[in-house]
C-alpha cells in the first residue's frame, strides 16, 4: 500500500509539479551527494598539490593542473544550464557525476604533471555541472520563498568539505603508499567509491518532473565562441603574473578574448531563445544588477580570501592542513548566517536586506584585516574571518535566489548557470589581481627586507653560522623562495625571519584594503537593486501550469 501511495504521489507531482517535503528531501540527498563529491575534491587536491608536484617532478607545471580544471569547469557551467533545459536536469546531473568519476580515476593514474592537467580538465567538465545543476534542480522543485532554507543545507555540505578536505588531503599526501598505490593518488581514486554512492543516491532519489523545452536546437556556435572568448582570459588570469601583464602572450590572450566575446554576443543575439545564454534575461534590471553584484562580490571574496591561508602559512608557520583548520571560524560564520538568513527569508519573503548587510559585513571584515601586523595573535585574525563568514553566508544563497526569481520559470536553468558562471569569472579575476598586488608589494619591499636582515647580521654576525639560517647564505632570492617554499621561515632565527614576516603581513594588508574597496562598491550597488516579490510556486509547478494552459 505504501509503495502504491508513493507511486501515486510521484505521478501527481509529475503532472502538477508539486512535490511533498519528503520527496524534496530525497531529491536533496542526491543533490548534496554530488555537490559533496566536487567540494571535497577541490579542498583535498589544493592541500596535497605540492606533494603531487614534487612526486611527478613538475613544480613548474603545477599551475596548469589548477588552470585546466578551472577552465573546463567554468566553461561547462553555462552549457549544462542550457542542455538541462532541453534534455532534463536529471540526465545531465548523472552525466556530470559520471564524467567527474572518470576524470578522477584517470587523474589518479597520471604519470606526469601535464597528463594530470589533461585529466583534471576532464574532471572539470563534470564538476562544472554539479553545483549549477544542483541549484537549478532545487529551483525546479522548491518555490523561491522556501528555497533559502534548503540552500542552507548545500552550504553545510561545503562547510563540512572545507573542514574534512585539508585533513584528508594532508593525511593521504603524507602516506608513502596504501594498498601498493602512492598515497597522493588516493586523493583522486577515493572519488570512485564516493562517486558510486553519489550516483546510487541520485539514481534512487533524484526524480524530478521534466517539462520539455520548446527549444531543441543546441547552440554549437555559442559553445565555440564562449570557449574562444573565455579560455584565453582564464589562462592569462592564472599565468599573467609569470608572463607579465603587458607581455606578448598576455596581449594575444586579451585579443582572442575580446574577439571571442564579441562573436559570442552577436551569435547569442541571432539565436534568440535557442542561445546558451539568452540575452533577453538581461532585460530584467534585477537580474542584470544581481549578476553584476555577483561578479564584484566574487572578485572581492576570492581575491581577499586567497591571502588568508598564505598569511597563516608564511607568517604563522602553519602547514596547509593546519591553515585549513584555522579557517574554520569563517566556515562557522558562513553556516550560521546562511541558516539564519534562510529562515528569515522563508518567513518574511524579504531578501534584499541580506545583500546590503552581507556586503557591509564583508567590507568591515576586510577593513579590519587591513590593519594586520605580523605580531597579531591567531585569535585576532579569527575575528576578521568570523565577520567575513557572516557576510558571505548571507550573500551566496541570496544572490542565487534573486537571480532565479527575476526570470521566468523557463529560464531558471540558464539564469542559475549564468549567475554562477559570472561569479566564477569574477573570482578568477579577483585571485589574479590580488595575488599580483600581494607579490608586487612584497617585491617593492625587497630593499627594506634586505636592509633589516643586514642590520640584524651586523648586530649579531654569529647568526650566519647558525645552520637554521643556511638559506640566507645560499645566495637564493628570498622573495622568490617565499612563493615556492616558505618552510625555511619556520626554523630560521627570529632576527632574520621577522623582517620577512613583517613585510608579508604589510603586503597582505594592502590586498585587504583593495578587496575592501571592491566590496564597498558591491555594498553601494546592492542598495540600488530592486527587490522583486518572491514567487510562491516552484519552477516545475509554473511550467506545468503553463503547459496545461497551452493545451486548452
Amino acid at each position: 500500500m505504501a509503495r502504491a501511495e508513493r507511486k501515486a504521489a510521484a505521478a501527481e507531482s509529475a503532472l502538477t509539479g508539486v512535490m511533498t517535503h519528503r520527496q524534496i528531501m530525497f531529491v536533496l540527498f542526491g543533490l548534496m551527494a554530488g555537490m559533496f563529491l566536487s567540494a571535497l575534491d577541490q579542498s583535498v587536491v589544493g592541500t596535497a598539490m605540492r606533494t603531487i608536484a614534487d612526486d611527478l617532478n613538475g613544480l613548474s607545471a603545477q599551475a596548469w593542473v589548477t588552470t585546466a580544471y578551472l577552465i573546463t569547469s567554468t566553461i561547462a557551467t553555462p552549457i549544462y544550464g542550457k542542455l538541462g533545459d532541453i534534455f532534463g536536469r536529471r540526465k545531465l546531473f548523472i552525466t556530470a557525476i559520471s564524467i567527474f568519476i572518470f576524470g578522477s580515476v584517470i587523474s589518479g593514474l597520471a604519470n606526469t604533471m601535464y597528463e594530470l592537467a589533461a585529466y583534471r580538465a576532464i574532471q572539470g567538465i563534470g564538476a562544472g555541472g554539479l553545483f549549477a545543476l544542483a541549484l537549478t534542480i532545487l529551483a525546479d522543485i522548491v518555490p523561491p520563498r522556501d528555497r533559502a532554507r534548503y540552500q542552507g543545507m548545500f552550504l553545510a555540505v561545503f562547510g563540512t568539505s572545507s573542514v574534512l578536505g585539508p585533513l584528508i588531503g594532508g593525511l593521504l599526501a603524507g602516506v608513502d603508499s596504501f594498498l601498493g598505490i602512492t598515497g597522493w593518488r588516493w586523493i583522486f581514486l577515493m572519488n570512485l567509491p564516493i562517486g558510486a554512492i553519489a550516483l546510487l543516491l541520485v539514481l534512487s532519489f533524484l526524480h524530478v518532473p521534466h517539462i520539455e523545452s520548446k527549444s531543441k536546437r543546441i547552440d554549437w556556435w555559442g559553445v565555440l565562441t564562449i570557449i574562444v572568448g573565455v579560455v584565453p582570459l582564464l589562462i592569462v588570469a592564472e599565468q599573467g603574473r609569470e608572463w607579465g601583464w603587458t607581455s606578448p602572450n598576455a596581449f594575444i590572450a586579451y585579443t582572442l578574448g575580446v574577439v571571442g566575446i564579441t562573436s559570442f554576443i552577436i551569435i547569442e543575439r541571432k539565436m534568440g531563445e535557442d542561445a546558451i545564454l539568452p540575452l533577453h534575461i538581461f532585460k530584467s534590471r534585477t537580474f542584470s544588477l544581481t549578476t553584476l553584484l555577483g561578479v564584484i562580490v566574487g572578485m572581492g571574496m576570492f581575491g581577499g580570501m586567497i591571502s588568508l591561508p598564505l598569511v597563516l602559512q608564511i607568517v604563522y608557520g602553519a602547514t596547509a592542513t593546519e591553515a585549513g583548520y584555522l579557517m574554520i571560524p569563517m566556515v562557522m560564520g558562513l553556516m550560521i548566517s546562511s541558516i539564519m538568513s534562510g529562515q528569515i527569508t522563508g518567513k518574511t519573503g524579504k531578501y534584499k536586506i541580506f545583500m546590503v548587510l552581507g556586503t557591509a559585513l564583508m567590507s568591515i571584515s576586510f577593513l579590519y584585516l587591513s590593519t594586520l601586523v605580523y605580531t597579531w595573535a591567531i585569535w585576532q585574525i579569527s575575528i576578521g574571518m568570523v565577520i567575513m563568514g557572516l557576510g558571505l553566508g548571507q550573500m551566496m544563497q541570496t544572490l542565487t535566489i534573486a537571480s532565479q526569481n527575476s526570470v521566468e520559470a523557463k529560464d531558471i536553468g540558464v539564469a542559475t548557470s549564468s549567475s554562477t558562471f559570472f561569479r566564477q569569472m569574477g573570482g578568477t579575476l579577483g585571485v589574479a589581481v590580488f595575488l599580483s598586488i600581494l607579490f608586487n608589494s612584497l617585491a617593492d619591499k625587497g630593499a627594506e627586507i634586505g636592509a633589516n636582515i643586514q642590520a640584524a647580521i651586523t648586530a649579531n654576525p654569529g647568526l650566519l653560522n647558525d645552520p637554521r639560517n643556511a638559506v640566507f647564505t645560499s645566495g637564493q632570492d628570498v622573495s622568490e623562495l617565499i612563493q615556492s617554499d616558505s618552510s625555511f621561515l619556520k626554523t630560521a632565527s627570529p632576527e632574520l625571519a621577522d623582517p620577512i614576516k613583517q613585510a608579508f603581513a604589510e603586503s597582505t594588508a594592502s590586498v585587504f584594503i583593495a578587496a575592501g574597496a571592491v566590496v564597498i562598491t558591491a555594498f553601494v550597488l546592492s542598495i540600488f537593486i530592486k527587490e522583486v516579490a518572491l514567487r510562491t510556486k516552484s519552477g516545475v509547478q509554473e511550467k506545468a501550469e503553463q503547459a496545461a494552459a497551452s493545451m486548452h
